[in-house]
């Protein structure tokens, strides 16, 4: 019976060590959920030197919280879920501000959002079908996937520092169209793989 109680207790501890939310990862990925307004108020402010700053600092939450989870055994369940939302939220918003025109020398295509934003939507349709229907809890981004999220902030990038004047006019353009081909690619690729794994599990 000790024996016993002893494995549950471990079991218990561990469960609670992964679902605990109050880590340093997870405190920092919070602070990068804080940024948000600050991004926003900038950009409208016609501040794009410290919109390009708040957007760097949220950048570097991003990469810290990462590799501390990993480096000092503090992943959790929590932070599992709330990482990838705040960089959602991050990306989605940065996109949404730079589309409106508010006298702005540099803005993305509302044509380049609006695709961004319903792969976005299709996706997380798409997700939830596998949680709903096959129980899907996870379903981690392909290369595609990353490499779409990694152009969305090179653009957003290249967009506030187009608005200091400090790149070359074609620049954005190019990220523009990489981003479009990347979208595309990325969404067509996520319903693939979401269609060969249930045909898997079904098989």
């Amino acid at each position: 019976m000790g024996m016993k109680a002893e494995t549950r207790e471990k079991i218990r501890n561990r469960v609670e060590e992964k679902l605990r939310p109050l880590t340093l990862p997870n405190f920092l990925t919070l602070i990068r959920m804080a940024i948000i307004p600050f991004f926003v108020l900038a950009v409208t402010e016609a501040d794009f030197r410290l919109a390009l700053w708040t957007f760097l600092v949220a950048g570097l939450t991003d990469a810290l919280d990462g590799w501390m989870a990993r480096r000092f055994d503090m992943e959790s369940i929590f932070g599992a879920y709330l990482d990838p939302i705040a960089d959602k939220l991050l990306i989605v918003t940065a996109y949404v501000t730079l589309t409106i025109p508010m006298g702005q020398k540099l803005v993305i295509p509302l044509w380049l959002a609006i695709l961004a934003l319903s792969r976005d939507i299709l996706i997380m349709m798409v997700a939830l079908i596998l949680y709903v229907v096959e129980g899907v809890r996870r379903f981690p981004p392909s290369p595609l996937g990353k490499a779409t999220t990694f152009m969305h902030v090179v653009t957003v990038g290249v967009v506030l520092l187009g608005n200091l004047g400090w790149i070359p006019g074609w620049t954005p353009q190019l990220c523009f169209y990489l981003a479009f081909v990347l979208v595309i690619l990325s969404g067509f690729n996520y319903i693939y793989r979401a269609s060969r794994y249930i045909e898997e599990v079904r098989s």
